[in-house]
């Protein structure tokens, strides 16, 4: 039987509409597919992963978690701050010595999600300082405070100075590091006693920010640990830098600038120290001393007399040992800023009250200028 055009274009209708039905059923299908995909592969776990993965606490490379490579295994004095399952026993534990448990640990662990979000990390509210003070104001930044708080404070350098003359040059002396990004004894200032506070002298507390940016994690992504300047330019407004940033109206440096960012008065004094610390070394302690930043015990002998640390010259052996009193706490107020490279941000008055209390206290014997300087 010959069918009819039109049955035969109905027939072709019909065909192409059921063809369409299925394509459109299978784009549906597909599409719910692909949005449980993505939504699983976008969930806020995976995201905070992914971010945790490109932070400095999950770079298992990085010298922090490989240093102790050839020993090992990560000696207890170290294993709080460098190891995942450190962190851990250590907030888990008495806290009794700051930062530091009785036990090796084993090697290939990082400041992992645990740390923070289990067992002690996750209810801390008080942290022991090395100046025997307990802080419990951190709020949700306690947990970073355990390692962001160096490994020393002024009372240390007492210790090893008790009874000294302040100008005598004593090999029971050697320099004592506070360690690294020690951002929040910088922030908690006069109450963590984390820098050299010289007698008679009254320092700034902790640095009183704005209520929802006053703790490390209001202002620190927790994750990535970066700092977002959204958060500062509400207020701050007009800065393209952090370093921009100034609320002080006061001429710290002398330089005549009260707009430039509170970062550059802190600078400049920090290498007036500098200069300060080379100054009396050579005048009172006898011996020439010149800094470098990356390499262990920061101060060597300048043996060429041209201020600047040269590969040969960095070297353990050639270490500065002509320590006094006087000049070993000027030196480890100028390690102390130049370790938390926020202080700036932390707590700018304190790290100014202790780089013009060293500068100053240097100048009673040496020849310093403290001309234009001024103290908050």
């Amino acid at each position: 039987m010959i069918r009819s055009l039109k049955s035969i274009q109905l027939e072709t209708v019909s065909i192409f509409l059921m063809a369409l039905i299925v394509s459109v059923i299978s784009v549906l299908v597909l599409s719910v597919a692909y949005a449980q995909d993505a939504a699983k592969n976008s969930s806020p776990i995976a995201d905070i992963i992914e971010a945790w993965r490109a932070s400095p606490h999950a770079n298992a490379s990085s010298e922090a978690f490989t240093h102790w490579n050839d020993e090992g295994e990560i000696p207890g004095t170290c294993a709080t701050c460098h190891s995942g399952i450190g962190a851990q026993d250590y907030m888990n534990g008495p806290m009794s010595t700051p930062g530091v448990i009785d036990h090796a640990v084993a090697l290939g662990s990082t400041v992992e999600c645990a740390v923070c979000h289990e067992g002690g990390g996750k209810t801390l509210a008080s942290v022991p300082f090395p100046s025997g003070v307990a802080i419990d104001t951190l709020g949700s930044g306690a947990v970073c405070a355990v390692c962001h708080q160096g490994r020393e404070s002024g009372k240390s350098v007492d210790a090893a100075t008790l009874d000294m003359d302040e100008d005598t040059v004593s090999a029971d002396l050697a320099f004592i590091n506070i360690h690294y990004a020690a951002a929040a004894a910088s922030l908690m200032g006069g109450e963590a006693e984390g820098g050299y506070q010289y007698e008679g002298k009254s320092y700034k507390g902790k640095f009183a920010h704005v209520p929802n940016l006053a703790t490390c994690t209001d202002c620190h992504n927790p994750h990535t640990l970066e700092v977002a300047q959204t958060s500062c330019t509400t207020c701050h407004q007009n800065i393209t830098e952090f370093t921009d940033i100034r609320m002080s109206p006061m001429d710290f440096d002398g330089d005549g600038d009260t707009k430039e960012g509170i970062a550059n008065p802190i600078q400049t004094m920090h290498e007036q120290l500098d200069a300060a610390i080379r100054t009396y070394a050579s005048q009172v302690a006898g011996g020439a001393i010149v800094y470098h930043s990356g390499a262990y015990p920061y101060f060597f002998n300048d043996s060429d007399g041209d201020g600047a640390a040269s590969a040969d010259e960095a070297k353990f052996p050639n270490r500065y040992q002509s320590w006094t009193p006087r000049l070993l706490k000027a030196a480890y107020n100028y390690q102390l800023v130049a370790k938390d490279k926020g202080i700036y941000t932390h707590n700018p008055h304190y790290a100014l009250q202790l780089l013009y209390d060293s500068l100053e206290n240097l100048s009673e014997k040496a020849d310093v200028d403290m001309s234009g300087l001024a103290r908050p």
